[in-house]
């Protein structure tokens, strides 16, 4: 984990490495990805099946594609109580966070008789993409699929990759239960993506897709971004850690590895005053190294995307929190909701030692779908309203028209556009 002095050249230097990390820097995958989709789309269920075959190991066909009844009661079964009963509570926090976003359409009438409004309505058909085998996160699952229900998604259909058995994680399945799925499908990669967005005789065309992936999923869904809305093209997990002296230095260690850990391009960045925190910090990571059980992917992440930012004053701190824009934030300050203020970039803020990165992921209600590679600076979390579409509405009497339809009709010819003012026109004549 490298430890720098923060000026102007060393915060340059880490944006240009952290931003090596996005998936739109891996083009050589592209061709491979736009062939899926080509295909997919040529050959609909008669292609996914071989992708399935090939990728995946196990014999997909139009009879087992689609998850039963039968698959969801075994894994009922399989699955332990205790964790149901957990994920049953997350999901409760979650939908009553969630259920605050709803908006309400409005209407505004004046005397005149014109009525101006905005109507909103749920997207009708939403794809939810699972990652399966070692990547299985029964949280991401809550987490994409709850927003759409509390939104009112009518139809939401989810995929994830079989295993070489042909069955789905059970964990993910119970997962997808309590959520509120309606149907899940075996299908994995950029060809469940393709699936999604054109549709095959088996597995329905969706109006939107969500969820994370690897990068072939990530570049199948900026592929087909345009034919079928998506939610992101997420990177690689990230967090930073703003502290100053008063801040636990094994708190800040423990919160840094919690993101080093999902992999090996996992960013870890605490910026500080304070150079003792800073050798605390490392002095608690080696301590944490030698007894965590993905000490090899921990490593690798902390030397590719390790950083330890020393700055000489808590403006030059927030101005490098700002600039990074992490996905996760933690401020672990004498006192954090007045750091908060100077906060503009941050996809998820988290204020005193006690709320760390991992009761977002999993209990704390807000989303954990957050945006990665500095996006922060212009997207927000998931939400409802990535599940909702707003309609204006326009009502005018005569009267209410005829007070303005002389400036439209110079403005339309100003433009060069005279059908535009003749259609106003026309009714005054």
């Amino acid at each position: 984990m490298r430890v720098v002095e923060l000026n102007e050249k060393t915060k340059t230097d880490l944006l240009e490495s952290l931003l090596k990390r996005s998936p739109s820097q891996y083009t050589e995958y592209e061709t491979v990805v736009a062939d899926i989709i080509s295909n997919v789309r040529e050959r609909r269920d008669e292609a996914v099946f071989e992708y399935t075959r090939k990728f995946d190991g196990c014999d997909i066909n139009v009879f087992n594609v689609k998850v039963t009844e039968d698959e969801f009661e075994e894994a009922a079964r399989l699955v332990d109580s205790e964790l149901i009963r957990i994920m049953e509570r997350s999901a409760a926090r979650i939908r009553e966070f969630h259920e605050k976003q709803v908006r309400e359409s409005f209407f505004d009438t004046k005397a005149d008789g014109s009525i101006l409004g905005q109507r909103i309505t749920p997207i009708e058909k939403v794809g939810v993409y699972v990652p399966g085998g070692k990547a299985a996160y029964p949280s991401s699952t809550l987490m994409n699929v709850i927003p759409a229900k509390v939104a009112g998604v009518s139809r939401i259909v989810m995929t994830t990759p079989p295993g070489k058995d042909g069955k789905i994680n059970p964990v993910i399945l119970m997962a997808a239960r309590i959520a509120g799925v309606d149907e899940v499908y075996k299908v994995g990669g950029a060809q469940a993506v393709a699936a999604l967005a054109y549709g095959t005789q088996s597995i329905p065309k969706v109006d939107k897709i969500v969820g994370p992936g690897n990068i072939f999923v990530a570049l199948a869904k900026k592929a087909v971004y345009g034919f079928v809305n998506i939610d992101s093209i997420a990177g690689p997990s990230e967090i930073m850690v703003l502290a100053d002296e008063t801040a636990n230095p094994r708190y800040v260690a423990a919160d840094l590895l919690s993101q080093a850990e999902h992999d090996q391009l996992a960013s870890a960045i605490l910026v500080t005053t304070s150079k003792e925190l800073a050798e605390k910090v490392l002095e608690e990571i080696d301590g944490f190294c030698k007894v965590l059980s993905r000490k090899e992917i921990i490593e690798k992440s902390l030397e590719n995307y390790g950083y330890i930012l020393i700055a000489d004053n808590m403006e030059d701190a927030y101005d490098a929190v700002n600039a990074v824009a992490s996905e996760h934030l933690e401020v672990l300050t004498k006192n954090p909701w007045e750091s908060m203020t100077y906060i503009k970039n941050a996809g998820a803020i988290f204020l005193g030692e006690y709320s760390s990165e991992p009761l977002g992921d999993y209990m704390a209600g807000p989303n954990h779908v957050l945006p990665t590679n500095g996006t922060a600076r212009f997207f927000s979390p998931l939400s409802v309203d990535d599940f909702i579409k707003k309609s204006s509405i326009i009502s005018f009497s005569r009267q209410a028209l005829m007070d303005l339809h002389e400036d439209i009709e110079q403005f339309a010819k100003a433009e060069g556009l005279t059908a535009h003012a003749n259609s106003v026109a026309v009714r005054f004549e």
